[in-house]
């Protein structure tokens, strides 16, 4: 038998989606880079990165909620294989314009913004199709491998590879290899099965509601949901308490008590990433816990105290040390939440239900990061820590007695093998 992680592998379809996501995601990462040096090679500062970064933002923000509601009302597989067109094409265009000279600003914010929105397209309708493709108790390993890939190939890879192809050539080749990794992934999507559960979502004589009606079903699903309310009412006070800190504030603890440059700092991004990929694979290998609510919440809410040892740590790899268990127990925590979202909502929801968890969990980190600056100017390093490090386990508390977890795990076991359920209590 083949160990618990590799089981999805034995599913045709699934080796295609991942290599393209997987593919994907590298795509994503390489950008970061290639975006930042291609602004700079225009002469541009930190004010017009900042444009260009925002839009990225603003495509992904603005379109998560659309993108989930789409992917309950059109097949899956073609809005994936559709977003893979699109990037194509920009893409495409973009590094003409910067082979031959041509390329502004306003193209850089316009392609990075057209990404975003790609993004938010893409990834509601990746986690609807994943279950019509896998049998439900694979799910938690299938996650766990994406868990495990994504911060590899986005954090560390694919900046890498933008790295060299920006220092050896130019900002040009590196979008270049952006185009080619769309390309790839366009060829890779066409060889997914036309099967009927990955295309339907109602049957042909049932009417299709509206926009408005789909989306306020999937609000009042989650509001009536308590185990669902609750934890993402958590997941938006953890953000605002420690990516800012993680963010904006890290560097200048790396400089100022460690004495540390921007390679260190790079280090220790690559720890909390490496640190996520160990989380993943570890939850990828083994079953899911019958107390799985609060293992993740267990997982996500007292990982964070790390944080709060940051102003005690005098060097890197201290530093780096805290941040891979942060990195750990943030990847444990998300497997499991992705395999909550697969197993326990309507299967017909589940693309506008993982779209409302994307938006709620990113919607407060601009004003997270907004604050961390002026919070960092006013008063000690170490205190911002601290409270960074402490407010994830009292929330995470009190989401896990509110939505009442302990119980609703319980009445809703998920060691056996079941269809996602219709209702919950």
């Amino acid at each position: 038998m083949a160990p618990r992680a590799l089981r999805p592998f034995a599913h045709r379809d699934y080796r295609i989606l991942l290599i393209a996501m997987a593919i994907s995601v590298f795509a994503h990462g390489m950008w970061a880079v290639a975006m930042v040096y291609q602004v700079k090679h225009l002469g541009g500062g930190p004010a017009q990165l900042s444009v260009v970064a925002t839009a990225t933002s603003l495509g992904l923000l603005g379109f998560v909620l659309i993108g989930g509601i789409t992917a309950d009302r059109v097949s899956c597989r073609k809005i994936i294989i559709a977003v893979e067109v699109v990037s194509l094409t920009v893409m495409s265009t973009l590094s003409i314009l910067a082979l031959t000279g041509s390329i502004q600003l306003w193209h850089l914010a316009v392609a990075g913004f057209i990404q975003g929105a790609g993004a938010a397209f893409f990834f509601p309708a990746y986690s609807a199709l994943l279950p019509r493709i896998l049998p439900a108790e694979d799910l938690l390993a299938a996650n766990g491998m994406e868990g495990m890939f994504r911060p590899v190939l986005q954090q560390a890879a694919g900046p890498a590879i933008a790295g060299v192809l920006v220092a050896s050539f130019a900002p040009s080749m590196a979008i270049v290899g952006i185009a080619a990794c769309h390309l790839v992934a366009f060829v890779v999507l066409n060889l997914l099965g036309h099967h009927r559960a990955y295309d339907a979502h109602l049957n042909p004589d049932q009417k299709r509601p509206s926009v408005l009606a789909d989306l306020r079903e999937a609000v009042g699903y989650t509001l009536g949901t308590p185990w669902l309310l609750w934890t993402l009412l958590f997941a938006v006070v953890a953000v605002l308490s420690f990516i800012g800190p993680i963010e904006v504030l890290l560097p200048f603890i790396v400089e100022d008590q460690l004495n540390g440059n921007a390679k260190t700092f790079g280090f220790m991004l690559a720890a909390f990433g490496i640190g996520s990929a160990l989380g993943s694979m570890v939850t990828a290998s083994l079953p899911l816990p019958r107390r799985y609510l609060t293992f993740m919440m267990a997982f996500w809410a007292f990982g964070t105290i790390p944080l709060a040892l940051i102003g005690l740590t005098r060097s890197p790899w201290q530093l780096a040390a805290l941040l891979v268990v942060v990195g750990i127990t943030g990847g444990l925590g998300q497997v499991i939440w992705g395999t909550l979202l697969q197993r326990r909502v309507p299967t017909h929801m589940l693309g506008r239900v993982s779209s409302l968890d994307f938006f709620v969990s990113l919607a407060l980190m601009p004003v997270s990061m907004a604050l961390a600056g002026p919070l960092g100017a006013i008063m000690p390093l170490w205190i911002i820590f601290v409270v960074a490090g402490v407010a994830s386990p009292v929330i995470g508390v009190l989401a896990w007695l509110a939505g009442r977890m302990y119980r609703d795990e319980i009445d809703h076991p998920l060691d056996r093998v079941d269809a996602p359920q219709q209702a919950d209590a």
